[in-house]
């Protein structure tokens, strides 16, 4: 049983490994990202008072999830369970 959870782990661990090296290698996805979110941040905090603060965690999410990682941030605040 646990040869199972060792392969999963490598698995998830190979994985990780090529989604970090994708980033590595244009870093302007990242940066775009991380603009776009901000500025949705600041505008979602301005005009609807989301109450959103714009943290490391938060501009992370968003760099690496794009449009679905603020969506998530901000179903992740109005719920409750984090931000």
């Amino acid at each position: 049983m646990a040869i199972y959870f060792e392969i999963g782990a490598i698995l998830v661990a190979l994985f990780l490994l090529i989604l970090l090296l994708k980033f590595i290698a244009n870093p302007l996805h990242l940066i775009i990202n991380s603009v776009v979110g901000i500025v949705i941040f600041l505008l979602a905090n301005t005009f609807f008072g989301a109450g959103i603060p714009i943290t490391w965690l938060s501009v992370g999410v968003v760099a690496i999830g794009g449009i679905f990682g603020a969506i998530l941030v901000f179903l992740l605040h109005f719920t409750g369970l984090g931000f």
